[in-house]
């Protein structure tokens, strides 16, 4: 029998993450309102129905894309100021493995929120 050699769990998931990204946030080009229905391959347990004017609604999408979208979806359904206004939250909602990678990627995500922002 063959010894086979993996890669460690969380490079893996580094490198599925990794393949997502945009080149450069200002890809992605979702809606900034109404409501998003996600397909099936996204939300593919319970709510498929988010709301983007209910601050919780809209931070649950972008933690649901962002864990189970393809790179089409992530510059289809998420923008990139709504996802810079909500990283200081959303980065602590989502795995280590997504964070690194997105904060990698594009340092230009905040990591703390504006003294004057107010909590959602």
């Amino acid at each position: 029998m063959e010894a086979t050699t993996t890669a460690p769990r969380a490079e893996v998931l580094r490198d599925r993450y990794r393949s997502r990204l945009p080149e450069r946030l200002q890809e992605l080009v979702g809606p900034v309102e109404g409501t998003v229905d996600l397909p099936l391959h996204i939300a593919w347990s319970g709510r498929t129905s988010y709301s983007l004017d209910r601050p919780k609604s809209r931070m649950t999408l972008y933690r649901t894309v962002l864990a189970e979208g393809l790179r089409g979806d992530v510059a289809a359904f998420l923008h990139h100021r709504l996802l810079a206004e909500q990283w200081p939250v959303l980065r602590r909602l989502v795995s280590p493995y997504i964070r690194e990678v997105w904060e990698d990627a594009f340092p230009e995500l905040p990591r703390t929120a504006p003294a004057d922002a107010t909590a959602a």
